[in-house]
């Protein structure tokens, strides 16, 4: 009896369950603290974030891992290896920066977002956001994407009386279960052809399976692909981002970007990559396709915004990030045609890590630009370097870094990175596509950029930039510009260890 007792490695699970901690003790604070001192919350949630990706620092030695399967140390539902601790470094180091804005955001609202709930919820998802990238087995995955997701689905419905904000909730909520449903049941299909969940077994025993049990095992990989291209924003899976964006309170719009991102990307890499790679011809095909897709609807969308002043700069950031997401696809599915499918992973963590720094950096000078027009519309950004030089340098040099244009270096070092795998793997039609795509992407990010910079049509707005907003903008803009001088950084951290 007593084999069957595993000590358990509290360092390796440290950073989601500080996160969660935390997250617990701030809604039951909640509770005893008066309305003028809810401020002291967010700090608190703030400090906790940070302390979460601090303790990433003394699991950087060496892999590791808890919940293994008796007799088989392969086969555990928890690893911390060098591709779950860059993740994770990206999940906190988002939920970190979003909290930030939302220090500020709260702060304006006037009390019409309730404190305590806020920062429970944006703990719980981090909490679950930083499980994913270290779940080895199917069950933890699907697990860590709900609790990563269905606080989410409050975030965004959070706004007390706004129609806009319930119904950009409604349609992420009911889009994302259907998606979720699916997923469980390409599951249950690869739990009855394999007879387990953990993804290093899955890999061996589906190799095996019976000629009669094969379609169902095929069927059953793509369905489980499904939630985790939901969660990526893929085509068609990606109808949610316009609306959800705008309607949800800016920093959860801009933590949906980069951390829900984050959440899908992983979690696609650990089922094709470690569970799936003897089905490298059923998924790698779909996803090349899902990528081509994904980037041209992404794009042409974005490009479809410069039609008309009254949409928001919010609406455009949705439409650019599901082209981004479309060229992250790119490497994993060249992972399934190339032979050193590391290499090709580590272009989708690195291209991941770099979206994250300016689309973050993006959001909050469209934070800042928001408290004196609560519209956001591309129109209101004219002349914002007459009113605030610092920040539309800043916001132009994110826009650039998103395009892939000097002095932007870190952008276009990633999409040269995305691109060559592409290239690698034999993929040239996809290249191609990619090609195409950023040349349309240029239009609507050189247009945006030079609107910064024309004279304005009436008085410059003030903008007055509280200091948790100055902290997040300068820290984006600094990593930005250190990254742009030693791109090769990003690729060297960013390097994997799945295989």
């Amino acid at each position: 009896m007593s084999s069957l007792v595993q000590s358990v490695d509290w360092l390796a699970i440290a950073p989601p369950t500080i996160a969660a901690v935390v997250g617990l003790v701030v809604l039951v604070a909640d509770l005893f603290i008066g309305d003028t001192k809810k401020a002291v919350l967010g700090w608190v949630s703030v400090a906790g974030l940070a302390v979460s990706a601090l303790m990433l620092l003394p699991i950087l030695d060496g892999d590791r891992a808890t919940f293994c399967l008796t007799g088989d140390a392969n086969a555990c539902s928890y690893t911390a290896d060098r591709f779950t601790l860059v993740i994770q470094f990206l999940v906190l180091g988002g939920a970190l920066l979003t909290a930030l804005l939302s220090v500020t955001a709260l702060k304006d609202a006037n009390r019409e977002l309730p404190e305590g709930e806020f920062w429970f919820l944006l703990l719980s998802s981090a909490a679950g956001a930083a499980l994913l990238p270290a779940s080895r087995d199917l069950a933890t995955l699907i697990v860590a994407l709900e609790v990563a997701s269905l606080p989410a689905f409050a975030l965004v419905g959070i706004k007390r009386g706004d129609k806009k904000s319930s119904e950009a909730a409604l349609k992420f909520f009911l889009s994302s279960v259907t998606a979720t449903a699916v997923s469980l049941m390409g599951v249950s299909f690869v739990y009855a052809t394999t007879g387990t969940l953990y993804l290093t077994q899955i890999a061996d025993k589906i190799q095996h399976v019976d000629g009669q049990f094969h379609t169902l095992a095929q069927a059953g990989v793509v369905l489980t692909l499904i939630g985790f291209a939901f969660k990526t924003a893929a085509v068609p899976f990606h109808f949610w981002v316009p609306d959800t964006y705008v309607g949800a309170p800016l920093p959860i719009a801009a933590y949906l970007s980069v951390v829900g991102k984050a959440v899908g990307f992983s979690g696609l890499i650990l089922v094709t990559v470690v569970a799936f790679p003897s089905y490298a011809d059923a998924w790698g095909p779909a996803l090349a396709a899902l990528a081509a897709l994904t980037m041209t609807v992404g794009n042409v969308g974005a490009l479809r915004q410069q039609a008309t002043r009254a949409y928001s700069a919010v609406r455009l950031l949705a439409w650019s990030s599901v082209g981004q997401a479309g060229y992250l696809l790119v490497p994993i599915a060249a992972a399934a045609y190339s032979k050193d499918a590391e290499n090709a992973i580590g272009s989708t963590v690195a291209y991941a890590l770099m979206y994250a720094v300016v689309n973050l950096g993006a959001f909050a000078v469209a934070a800042l630009v928001g408290r004196t027009s609560p519209l956001n519309r591309i129109s209101d950004y004219r002349g914002l370097y007459a009113a605030s030089p610092l920040s539309a340098l800043v916001l132009g040099f994110f826009l650039l870094c998103l395009a892939g244009l000097p002095p932007g270096i870190i952008g276009l070092f990633a999409k040269v990175t995305v691109f060559s795998a592409a290239v690698d793997a034999g993929l040239g039609w996809l290249a191609v596509v990619m090609a195409v795509n950023v040349v349309i992407a240029l239009f609507y990010y050189l247009q945006w950029t030079t609107l910064l910079f024309r004279a304005p049509e009436g008085e410059p707005a003030e903008h007055r930039v509280p200091a948790p907003l100055t902290a997040a903008i300068a820290l984006t803009a600094v990593l930005g510009v250190v990254l742009s001088g030693a791109p090769q950084l990003v690729l060297r951290f960013s390097a994997t260890s799945l295989f």
